[in-house]
Parts: C-alpha cells; sequence; structure tokens
C-alpha cells in the first residue's frame, strides 16, 4: 500500500508516516499504542469526500474500509448497530429489505457513516434534522486505547460532542443508528421561476417533506426539487433512462460545458440558461434513498454555510448577485433542516437554511469563496465542516453557544492532541 492519500475532489492529499486499516476496535487500540511510541498524529479517513483538509496528517492515517458490518438489527425499535465505516448507499440498500430506511439524506450517498456524521451531513427538510441526530450510541476508542460507549444515559456531553466530532475526539468504531419504517418518495422536479419561488418560499419550505433548489447566477430560473412520501408501490426507472438522466447528462454533458466554460469563460451565462432551461419536469417514485441520492462523476471544490431561516431570502439574492461577478459555471444548491443539540453542529439551536458554492475543478475558487463567505459571516453563518472555508477558532466560537462544551469533552477525552493536525488547530484550536 502506498503511504499517500487524496481526497474524492483530488484537491487534498498528503503523506503520512503510516496507513492503516484496522478491522477492530482492538486493532484500533493497538495501532493507537504504536502511534505514541512512535510521536505520530492520528487522523481517520472515511470515503474522502470532505473538501477540506480535515484528514491530512503526516502521521498515522487510519481508513475504516474494513469496518463496514451490520452487527444487529431491532426491526420493532428500528435500532441498529453498524460499524463506523459502512456507507450510507451500503446501509440503505441492506436495510432497505429489512424493512428499515434512513429517515433523510444528502444528494450524495457514498460516505461513510462515521465521516457524514462527524462533518454534520445533511440533506433538505424543515421538520428533518441532519444525519447526526440519528446516533442514538456511539462507540468510540480514545487516544489512551480505551473504549467508551457514549449516549444520552452514559456520557450526554461526550454523546453531544461525538455526534458532530470532526475526528478531534477518538476513533469512532461502530455506532447504534435510530432508522425508520421503509418508505416510498414521489421525488418531482421542476423548474420555476426564482422570484416565485422567493416570493412564496415558506409554502414550498413547510408544504414539503424535503423541498431544495438549483439556481444559476445568470438565469432567473430556480431548479426545484420537491420528495414526498406516498403510498404507491415502487416504480423504479428502466436501466437505460436511468443511465440517461443521471449519467449521460447529469455527468457527462454538464462535465463538457464545464470543460468549455473553464478554457472560454465568456461562455458562462449562456451555458447557464440552457443548463437551467434543460432542467425539465421528472417524476420519480421510488425507495427513499434511490430518490435522496444521484451519483456524481465529474469533479468540483464547494463552500456551505448554515444560516437561521429568518434570513434564507436575503442571502440567496446576495449569493446569486456576488456570483455574477465571478468566473463559475456551477450552480448554487439552497436547503433547509430542522434544529438539533449537537455541541457544533451548524444547525444547532436553530431553523436552519444551508446554501452551497461550488466551484468546477480546475478553476479558481479562492476569490469567489471569499466574497461569498463574507455574505454568511453578515448572518452568522456556520460552516459545513466537510467543505471549504477560512474561519478560525476565533472567528467560530462565538456562533456556537456550546463551544466550549466541546471543548471541555475535547480536553477529556485527547488532552495530549493525539487526534489534531493543522485543520483542527485553525478551527477548534489547540487541546492544550
Amino acid at each position: 500500500m502506498t503511504n499517500s492519500w487524496v481526497n474524492w475532489a483530488g484537491d487534498q492529499r498528503c503523506t503520512p508516516a503510516a496507513i492503516a486499516e484496522p478491522g477492530s476496535p482492538e486493532e484500533v487500540a493497538a495501532l493507537l499504542a504504536r502511534a505514541e511510541a512512535a510521536g505520530h498524529t492520528v487522523r481517520v479517513a472515511g470515503s474522502g469526500h470532505s473538501f477540506t483538509d480535515t484528514v491530512c496528517t503526516d502521521g498515522t492515517l487510519m481508513r475504516l474500509s474494513k469496518l463496514n458490518r451490520i452487527h444487529s438489527v431491532d426491526r420493532a425499535s428500528g435500532l441498529v448497530r453498524v460499524d463506523a465505516g459502512l456507507t450510507l448507499n451500503a446501509a440503505s440498500n441492506s436495510l432497505h429489505p429489512l424493512g428499515l430506511a434512513f429517515p433523510n439524506l444528502g444528494d450524495i450517498d457514498v460516505q461513510t457513516i462515521a465521516g457524514a456524521t462527524a462533518t454534520g451531513t445533511h440533506g433538505t427538510g424543515a421538520k428533518l434534522q441532519n444525519l447526526s441526530a440519528a446516533l442514538h450510541s456511539v462507540e468510540m476508542v480514545l487516544a489512551d486505547g480505551s473504549r467508551v460507549e457514549l449516549n444520552e444515559q452514559t456520557d450526554p456531553d461526550g454523546w453531544r460532542a461525538a455526534r458532530v466530532n470532526i475526528g478531534a475526539l477518538g476513533v469512532v468504531t461502530a455506532v447504534t443508528l435510530q432508522m425508520v419504517p421503509s418508505f416510498v418518495l414521489e421525488g418531482i422536479e421542476r423548474p420555476l421561476p426564482l422570484e416565485d419561488v422567493l416570493a412564496d418560499l415558506d409554502s414550498h419550505v413547510d408544504g414539503n417533506e424535503h423541498f431544495e433548489f438549483y439556481m444559476f447566477a445568470h438565469s432567473d430560473i430556480a431548479m426545484t426539487k420537491r420528495n414526498n412520501t406516498v403510498q404507491l408501490p415502487e416504480q423504479p426507472r428502466g436501466r437505460a433512462v436511468e443511465w440517461f438522466s443521471d449519467i449521460l447528462i447529469n455527468n457527462h454533458v454538464f462535465d463538457a460545458l464545464c470543460r468549455l466554460t473553464r478554457r472560454t469563460p465568456a461562455l458562462i451565462p449562456r451555458v447557464q440558461q440552457f443548463s437551467a432551461l434543460a432542467g425539465s419536469y421528472r417524476r420519480q417514485v421510488e425507495r427513499s434513498y434511490r430518490v435522496f441520492a444521484s451519483p456524481r462523476l465529474f469533479r468540483f471544490t464547494e463552500m456551505e454555510y448554515a444560516i437561521a431561516r429568518e434570513h434564507s431570502v436575503d442571502a440567496i439574492r446576495e449569493i446569486k448577485e456576488v456570483a455574477k461577478r465571478f468566473d463559475t459555471v456551477m450552480p448554487i444548491e439552497v436547503r433547509w433542516v430542522a434544529p438539533d443539540d449537537a455541541f457544533l453542529s451548524p444547525a444547532g439551536g436553530r431553523a436552519t437554511c444551508y446554501i452551497a458554492v461550488h466551484q468546477y475543478a480546475g478553476m479558481e475558487y479562492e476569490p469567489y469563496f471569499r466574497a461569498c463567505e463574507a455574505v454568511f459571516d453578515r448572518y452568522g453563518g456556520r460552516p459545513h465542516w466537510g467543505k471549504r472555508h477560512f474561519q478560525t477558532a476565533a472567528t467560530l466560537a462565538e456562533r456556537y453557544p456550546e463551544w466550549e462544551r466541546f471543548a471541555a469533552v475535547r480536553r477529556r477525552f485527547d488532552p495530549n492532541g493525539r487526534f489534531a493536525n493543522p485543520y483542527l488547530d485553525r478551527v477548534l484550536g489547540p487541546t492544550r
């Protein structure tokens, strides 16, 4: 195995002194002991779908690919015990035949459960929380090799810290998930005038279980998507239709258009207008996880911020105007989630609107993202922990009411900074 690691987007890489793939908590503990003896810090990689340098280390990098089993399923209560390295997609495929599903998912489901929850990954739904809220219990191996089981009864603060932990507390090896009965979604994608959507935004957000939209800087069209539970049998799309829509059009054709605008930025407005109009009406009736998620084959980088829901319309309009000043062909994505109580959840304690901006691989992202971040800052925005931002512990602490409680858990679990790296030192501060 080569001692190098690169993320999915290809824009974060590191060369650890050692890369290991433990297959049990005992092996994790042994690796931590070896890392301490060698003076290595330790980071843990899931599927590499974070856009930040959160995983990068020159010490020991653990990969969770061998921790990928389902241990127990209680169909009556919906509690499911799984390894932390199991991917969201693998869990969905295995649990659906048993009548269980995640209550919500994002539009990508290849992440590991540990990675998705540690960064506060989310879907959309005004009454639905982010994925980490499904963590009923968390098994973690600490820097000293001890194994702890964190839940609301055993360690309330540890549990609230562990649900969104950015890899700062220990190595999550297993979790107990609170699942819901399997369900079928009707997904309807429909282009609508953006101003019409914003004029009646609450009815769209509150009138659907899941509502989101994409918009482009140079188009007046919002590409809306609403997903709602229906009591209908699944109606799987044919393989040819699925390939044409999800692979050819949404990936290969759009990738080709992005490449074209990278060479000729003057074409961006016309490509965006074409892409928005090409988003024609589509209806899908399928098991939930197949409606929530779709493949992403082309590479990009991303920034996403959580702001209080009441600022949705103003912030959306401002970000759209900012995007007009920069060369980016990529869309802006807007979603909503319910509040939760994880200490470092970007949606902690408030109904939340998420706004995500993207830049195609190989195109300059920093000036655009910094201009967007200036808007998010004015609204007290909190960055998605797995996506690009330029914040520091000094700028973030005041945005999280429970910041000091997380810091106290971190000092308790990792007093010597075994799991630290430059990213965590920057965004959380040093442990000592």
